[in-house]
């Protein structure tokens, strides 16, 4: 691979702006793919792609480089010569890569990656607190499938159309996919594209939508006719999905506190031709209250630390902090009592996390069914989703019965 320096300034540019200015990859990212009209997928892969792993394996490679934050441009360039090298690609005979100590660099490697901390490039908190919960063995195994690149995989709108049908559209459209067992409509990208400019896109024939999270909606076990609540709806992926299951017959009620993602989800939507969805921004208590016992499901797709999709927002290893894992643990608490009692006698609900932590799923499951509100429930079944052992994000979901 031979680096071009307009590229590699880019690639510069971002790891700045994400680890000294604290802002979201994803942003970042967005923002300097604008840098140059000129530049064709390759160039913007590459811009992308390097950022994410320099992101991913950010401990791993300061500890090597031996540097520490806040970076300056040429430790920014020192993170990018430990990327280079050890991936085998020449270095180009530029000032800001002088001198890289490329034997020291792989020797480093080797000694630190028998230290997992190190290896994975976490946090010691974090890798403390998920050996704890999870026991090693396991948490050896997901945290290193957590550093791997997630999959593109795409949920078919069956309200449209089917997924042998979009399998033949997008290979049209040069884009070629792969059925996923265990996700009744998912496909999987056999090469990463951009989905967002086919036309199957456009006509709302499918929705980017990780296999874990595919497997939310069918839990809740809706049916057409129904009145359903999406609670923590967000853009609407999991409504959308439910939308599908209910083959648009029956309410679905799409709640969330930020009015702006709502307004996401119905341009979305109205791009997959759904029609049920009626959403509502919970502006006060009232909202929730006058839909209490109204409900045959609800799903509860809680706010969590996000630990299960660290594979697609690597920088969220940096972000988290302990006292946020505490501070969203009170958030779920009080979602799962006050938003349960929106179903009715015989109705049922699902409470999901993209979390891998047991104190943040199970656990709280357990402390709901023992509270007051709770003791009408009875618990169903519980689905913990590890990528080391699916290729899926990190999910958790349970599914409770109103008596």
């Amino acid at each position: 691979m031979r680096l071009h320096r307009n590229l590699v300034f880019a690639v510069i540019d971002a790891l700045g702006m994400i680890f000294n200015d604290h802002e979201y990859a994803d942003k970042v990212i967005e923002k300097v793919l604008k840098y140059n009209k000129t530049w064709g997928a390759r160039d913007r892969g590459f811009i992308a792609e390097t950022t994410y792993d320099i992101v991913r394996w950010k401990r791993l490679y300061a500890e090597i480089a031996e540097v520490r934050e806040p970076y300056s441009r040429q430790n920014l360039f020192r993170l990018f010569a430990v990327w280079a090298v050890l991936r085998g690609i020449q270095l180009p005979d530029w000032k800001q890569l002088e001198e890289t100590p490329v034997r020291r660099i792989k020797g480093r490697f080797d000694e630190l990656s028998k230290i997992r901390k190190f290896r994975e490039s976490i946090p010691d908190w974090l890798d403390e607190r998920a050996c704890k919960a999870l026991g090693e063995p396991l948490w050896t195994k997901e945290i290193a499938a957590l550093n791997q690149q997630a999959d593109v995989v795409l949920r078919v709108n069956t309200l449209k159309t089917n997924k042998n049908a979009l399998r033949e559209l997008l290979k049209s459209e040069e884009v070629n996919t792969e059925t996923i067992s265990d996700a009744k409509d998912a496909l999987r990208l056999v090469e990463r594209k951009n989905v967002f400019i086919t036309q199957a896109f456009k006509e709302g024939l499918f929705e980017v939508q990780d296999a874990a999270s595919q497997l939310v909606a069918p839990f809740l076990e809706v049916e057409p006719g129904q009145r359903v609540i999406d609670a923590c709806a967000g853009a609407g992926g999991k409504t959308l999905h439910l939308a599908s299951l209910m083959e648009n017959k029956g309410q679905l009620i799409a709640l969330d506190i930020y009015e702006s993602k709502l307004k996401k989800l119905k341009v979305r939507a109205r791009r997959n031709g759904v029609h049920n969805v009626e959403t509502r921004a919970i502006d006060s208590t009232k909202v929730i209250k006058k839909l209490h016992n109204s409900a045959d499901r609800v799903l509860l797709d809680a706010p969590c630390s996000g630990l299960g999709v660290i594979r697609r927002n690597p920088d969220s290893k940096w972000k988290l902090q302990p006292d946020f894992i505490e501070k969203i643990k009170g958030v779920q608490h009080d979602i799962l009592r006050d938003y349960s009692k929106m179903v009715k006698s015989g109705g049922q609900l699902v409470y999901a996390t993209c979390s891998i932590l047991p104190e943040e799923n199970s656990d709280q499951v357990q402390s709901f069914l023992a509270s007051e509100e709770g003791q009408v429930f009875e618990f169903v079944k519980e689905k913990n989703i590890y990528a080391c052992e699916h290729g899926f994000d990190g999910f958790y979901m349970a599914l409770l019965k109103k008596k």
